[in-house]
């Protein structure tokens, strides 16, 4: 620690315990961005059918084509020329609309989790050796603060779920750009008890890799201090 200056370490220390945060939530975002998400929402008992008429095995392969529209590096064309066997197209113009700005949402924000575990892993290294209990003690915080954070999120939208979901969506898009009636392909695929399970599911995903960061640091932290007074 002798040849760490204080000041820069507690700022280094600082932004782990702000980051930590942002970037469990997206990790678990992006694992929820998946097929296999899709597979288990659609399939599993109680998930609410498609009154217009779309199958589970539709809604898989339609859905999966939206995820992967979100992630991929391809332009609007990649949705806008699906269509139904009639051949009607399977998104309209408000709908590919909306996709286009969720995939820069979405791009922006891996980008931004790509760049925050490179900075993560280049400071937790400098920490780790230079200034160790620096580095526990801040990821301890970390995970104590996406717990706090979770908590909160999470029972807002389980008593609050409308609002919690308009608001959301009300930060993120313009308005009138992101409601459609119930008969629109997007609905269709992913209703609103979709959304509300993955956010759920996030919160599990998330909490627990903070759990788990507070254990090991904890574990960690308690190791060093035992063996200093030995």
């Amino acid at each position: 620690m002798t040849n760490t200056p204080k000041l820069f370490s507690l700022v280094i220390g600082g932004f782990i315990t702000l980051a930590t945060p942002v970037l469990l939530v997206l990790i678990s975002v992006r694992i929820v961005m998946s097929p296999l998400f899709l597979q288990v929402e659609y399939t599993r008992p109680g998930f609410p059918i498609d009154r217009y008429g779309f199958t589970t095995e539709e809604r898989l392969y339609y859905g999966t084509y939206a995820v992967t529209y979100l992630l991929n590096d391809a332009d609007i064309s990649f949705l806008g020329d699906l269509t139904f066997p009639n051949g009607q197209a399977l998104f309209n113009e408000r709908e590919l609309h909306h996709m286009h700005d969720v995939k820069i949402l979405t791009q922006a924000a891996f980008q931004v989790l790509f760049l925050g575990v490179l900075i993560m892993i280049a400071l937790s290294i400098g920490l780790w050796r230079w200034a160790r209990p620096i580095l526990w003690r801040n990821l301890f915080h970390g995970g104590v603060l996406t717990i706090t954070l979770i908590i909160t999120i999470v029972v807002s939208a389980l008593v609050a779920w409308d609002f919690f979901f308009v608001t959301f969506h009300q930060l993120f898009f313009a308005d009138g750009t992101w409601s459609f009636p119930y008969s629109d392909t997007l609905i269709r695929l992913f209703p609103e008890q979709l959304w509300f399970d993955a956010a759920i599911t996030i919160g599990i995903f998330t909490t627990t890799g903070a759990v788990i960061l507070i254990l090991i640091s904890w574990r960690q932290g308690a190791y060093r201090f035992q063996n200093r007074q030995r």
